[in-house]
């Protein structure tokens, strides 16, 4: 269950060995690395308006419902009640970020929480429009277009920006945000 290494009698406890909690549950990971291989494909790889641009961005919409959905039954740190970013929490964190005193959360921080939030409504209004681009409706309207590729270039945007404070993150609490997402365990 931890990662703390048995002590023999009379030596020195390992301070490379550190305790480690499960965080992130496989749903959450799944969500999160099938989002990341979507928006490298639709963004970088696949031709857009194609077959499986429109099947990886169909993936990405049935992995927002059931993200949704595990984010009201899910495990403790997957639920949105243990994240929602108030206000105050919000300016609580910056300001103490200014102050150089931030706090450690387990789960997700305020910024994180209102960065993840952000991303899943892009993602699913990427998603919608995408869809709406397909109704005989909505054939050919340039104007939807642009925007389903305003969303996504936004999405790519934002990833950068969670990315880079991912790797900051890491380094000022001195634990791998990356490798996390990776085995669902951080440091306790």
């Amino acid at each position: 269950m931890t990662s703390v290494s048995k002590k023999k009698e009379g030596s020195v406890p390992s301070t490379s060995a550190q305790r480690t909690v499960k965080v992130w549950d496989p749903i959450v990971r799944a969500f999160h690395w099938t989002v990341v291989a979507a928006c490298v494909l639709n963004l970088f790889i696949l031709e857009e308006g194609k077959y499986w641009h429109r099947v990886t961005g169909y993936v990405v919409a049935a992995a927002i419902i059931i993200r949704v959905v595990w984010g009201f039954i899910g495990t403790k740190h997957s639920r949105f009640s243990d994240f929602l970013p108030t206000p105050s929490k919000v300016v609580g964190q910056i300001l103490d970020i200014v102050d150089r005193n931030e706090k450690r959360y387990v789960g997700h921080n305020p910024l994180a929480s209102v960065m993840m939030l952000c991303l899943m409504a892009l993602l699913a209004a990427t998603a919608l429009t995408g869809w709406m681009t397909t109704l005989d409706a909505f054939w050919g309207e340039k104007w939807l277009e642009e925007l389903h590729g305003t969303i996504a270039n936004s999405i790519m945007v934002l990833a950068f920006i969670h990315a880079g404070a991912a790797v900051v993150e890491s380094w000022r609490h001195r634990e791998n945000l990356v490798w996390s997402m990776v085995t669902g365990r951080k440091r306790a």
